[in-house]
């Protein structure tokens, strides 16, 4: 039977052979996706050395931080957040990866300064144009960044996005691509606090090398690790 730390080695060994075909010498990141995971769980794979964990659900980070306040780790949220949730995810949270309006980022910038504190913030877009995904349009993408900078308690540190839900490799490469562009465009555009604009968080456990290869600078990998999710 396969541990989460051998798991997690499997997907380290992944993320090493994509990055070196793609002909990169940085560093991709692995971030842990813990949806529906238990803390002993987590626990274990933050024991084999992984220290960035994302939440898709602001009750589910609520129930497991306390349980994991005594292991190093960074807490990002990944998934929609409701404006009640805000005060939820930002007393634990280091950075939410899933900010795709002005609305939300402006109650991001005023909970966070409430707090006394600054957050780290990426701004989601919607690459494949499916309905079922959530995320800004990549026509507008450049804009709301732009405009994310420039609020005084949130620091804008890149993209992140879904890829296509299709077998058509192809397709999912040319939206991750999409998105290195528009990073591209933003952290060079010379705007107030974007030249920090720099992570695309994209691909997960079935596309990562593809991520990888178009640029990705941290996968978000969930069931490679956990095991499927199960069903509700």
């Amino acid at each position: 039977m396969t541990t989460v730390s051998d798991a997690v080695e499997q997907v380290r060994r992944r993320i090493a052979k994509a990055t070196e075909a793609a002909g990169r010498s940085d560093q991709v990141r692995l971030l842990l996706a813990v949806k529906t995971v238990d803390a002993p769980r987590i626990r274990a794979a933050l024991a084999a050395g992984e220290r960035l964990i994302g939440h898709n659900r602001a009750q589910e980070l609520r129930a497991v931080e306390p349980e994991l306040t005594d292991i190093e780790h960074e807490s990002h949220f990944i998934g929609h957040l409701q404006s009640n949730k805000v005060n939820q995810v930002l007393a634990w949270a280091h950075c939410v990866q899933s900010v795709a309006s002005m609305r939300l980022a402006e109650r991001l910038d005023r909970a966070a300064q409430a707090r006394g504190r600054d957050l780290d913030v990426l701004v989601q877009v919607n690459v494949s144009g499916e309905e079922t995904k959530a995320g800004v349009a990549p026509a507008e993408a450049a804009g709301l960044a732009e405009q994310v900078a420039g609020l005084e308690h949130l620091h804008l540190r890149g993209f992140m996005t879904i890829g296509a839900n299709t077998p058509d490799e192809g397709r999912v490469r040319s939206g991750y691509e999409s998105l290195a562009r528009i990073r591209d465009q933003v952290a060079t555009s010379g705007v107030p606090g974007t030249a920090g604009a720099t992570e695309l968080s994209m691909g997960m456990s079935g596309d990562l090398e593809i991520a990888i290869a178009a640029g990705a600078t941290m996968v978000r990998v969930g069931t490679g690790v956990f095991g499927a999710r199960p069903q509700p």
